[in-house]
Formats: structure tokens, sequence, C-alpha cells
């Protein structure tokens, strides 16, 4: 039964048309500067940082595995700042909100969405990669192979990409109210969602069934390998050997739990407690900070990272003074 006040689309033109305001940091007026300012300098410095263990590991001639997965990683975390950044910064400028139109706000929630699942399946397959090394030392070279890797990297793009197709889909076919305000910087899938013009729960199962698909299974995955991870290093006798073995995956522990636990909060509840203000301020982490912290984690923690850049200053230091 359609709803009162609902937008009707029943054809392309009606669809193609439309636009969202996204309200973003309307109601901190007095901080716009401010805000404007922290975020273009965080989103540059993160761009600096991703792009730069991006082209140090494209440049090393002799790339392990976990260096591979790290490339691709710096990869997606480019695009997945270029993909919110810009708007949210635009948002800062314009004092009541800046508008997006329909199969704007639409392609970047498939983007958003994609790159975030890539992310998750690349965690799994990082994880995979620890396991390996860890369970299976003699063996690890023949089952990381390039090739293998290769294909690893794009099933995790493909099904991320293909499971963001299907939710935005159903999203958008959705009734939308006649309030087309987004109360976010960005058309996240909560806040888009908070304005169909449903009673029931049905909308909310393309999401329940990403989280499942994006969220859960690959974390369920990734524990599953660091369970038997724990259980090798438990009968390793030497502590030193258990030390140096668990260093190795310290730098994608932590980027797995700062992932996961913004992801977690935001998508993994019901739409009853939707609440803006909080889901603004967790994305704003999520969006900034962790692309942010990403290349420093792994540039402070990899050996194999620091001396590739370390490589690369010689290089510029010998240049210069030749």
């Amino acid at each position: 039964m359609p709803c009162e006040g609902c937008m009707e689309r029943d054809n392309m033109s009606t669809g193609a048309t439309m636009e969202f305001l996204l309200l973003g940091f309307s109601e901190l007026l007095c901080l716009r500067v401010l805000l404007f300012l922290i975020f273009l300098i965080v989103h540059l410095v993160t761009l600096a940082g991703n792009m730069m263990v991006f082209v140090a590991v494209v440049m090393e001639p002799s790339r392990p595995p976990m260096l591979f997965f790290l490339c691709q990683l710096s990869a997606i975390e480019l695009c997945y700042t270029l993909v919110i950044v810009p708007k949210a910064l635009l948002s800062l400028m314009v004092v009541d909100g800046s508008t997006i139109s329909f199969m704007g706000c639409a392609a970047q929630m498939h983007l958003f969405v994609a790159l975030g699942g890539a992310e998750c399946f690349l965690l799994v397959a990082m994880s995979y990669d620890r396991y390996v090394a860890i369970c299976r030392p003699l063996h690890y070279m023949a089952v990381m192979s390039e090739g293998f890797c290769l294909r690893l990297a794009g099933v995790c793009c493909l099904g991320a990409f293909a499971v963001a197709l299907g939710l935005t889909v159903a999203v958008f076919r959705l009734p939308f109210c006649q309030s087309r305000h987004i109360n976010h910087f960005f058309c996240d899938v909560p806040a888009v969602l908070h304005l169909a013009c449903t009673q029931s729960y049905t909308p909310e199962l393309p999401l329940l069934a990403a989280c499942m698909l994006l969220l859960l299974l690959p974390f369920l995955l990734i524990l599953a390998s660091y369970v038997c991870i724990a259980v090798t290093l438990l009968r390793v006798t030497s502590s030193v050997g258990r030390g140096k073995a668990f260093s190795t995956c310290v730098s994608h522990l932590a980027i797995t739990l700062l992932h996961y636990g913004c992801a977690t909060s935001i998508y993994i509840r019901p739409k009853s407690s939707y609440s803006p203000a909080r889901d603004k301020v967790v994305s704003l982490v999520y969006t900034n900070i962790t692309p942010l912290l990403y290349p420093l984690i792994y540039s402070l923690r990899n050996k194999e990272i620091r001396g590739i850049l370390m490589k690369m200053l010689r290089r510029k230091k010998i240049a210069q003074l030749n």
C-alpha cells in the first residue's frame, strides 16, 4: 500500500531529476571553518600516506604476498577517501547543506559499500596469508603464488562490488518521503534508509544480508585463521620464536579491530536505534581517521615497508646530491 507523503517514482525521468540534500554539519556553523581545515589537512595527509605506501610497494621488484595485499589496501583507501571526503568538504562550505542527485547518491553509496566490502575481504586474504606463513611455512611459497594472490585480489573486489550493487538497487527502489534531507555528510545506507516511507522491517533485510556477507562472514574467517595461528603458536616452545611469529600479525590485527569496530557500530543494529549525531561521529572516524592510521600502522610495524621507504629516501637523497 503506498505510503502517505511518499515521492512517486514511476518512471526513470523522476528518479533522474530527484535530488537529496546532505545536511552535513549544518548545525555546527560556528565551527565550519575549523572543521574544513581539519578535514582538508587529514585528507591530504591520508592521500600522501597511502600514495607513498602504494608507490613504494609498486616500485619494489620482488614483492611478497603480504606487500601485494598491502598495496591493494592502500589503493582501496585512496579511492575510499576520494569518494567521501571531497563531498564532505563541499558540505562544510555551503551553509544550508549540499545537494546530490539521485544517481549521484546511488553511485556514492555503491562505491562506498563496495570499497568497504573489498577491504573486509582483503583483510580475510591477509589473515589467510598469515595462517599459511605461520601454520604451513614449508608450503608458503607454493600456496601463496603470484597467480593465486592475483586471483584472490580479483575475487575480493568483484565479490564486494556485486554485493554492493544488490544492496544499492534494493535501497533505491524504496519509496522516499517528501523530506529529502539526509542528516549526514554522505549517502550512507542507514541515513538513506531513514527516509524510506515504510513501517515494516522489510527494507532492512538487504542491509542485513549485506552485513552478513561483507562483515560477519569475513570476520568469522579471520577469527578462524587466528584460532589456527594461536593453536600453532602454543606448540612453539621458544618464547622468542613465538613473539616473532605473533609480531607479524600485530599490524593486521590492529587494522581489523579498527575496521570492524567502526563498521559494526553503524550497520549491525536495528533501524529504530538510528542516531544521526552518533553515526556522523563514527563515520568521521571511519572515513577520515582509519585511512590515515593504516599507512602509519604498517609503516611503523612492518620491517619490509620501513626498508622500502628508507631505500626510496636514500635514492632521493642521492639524486639530489648528483
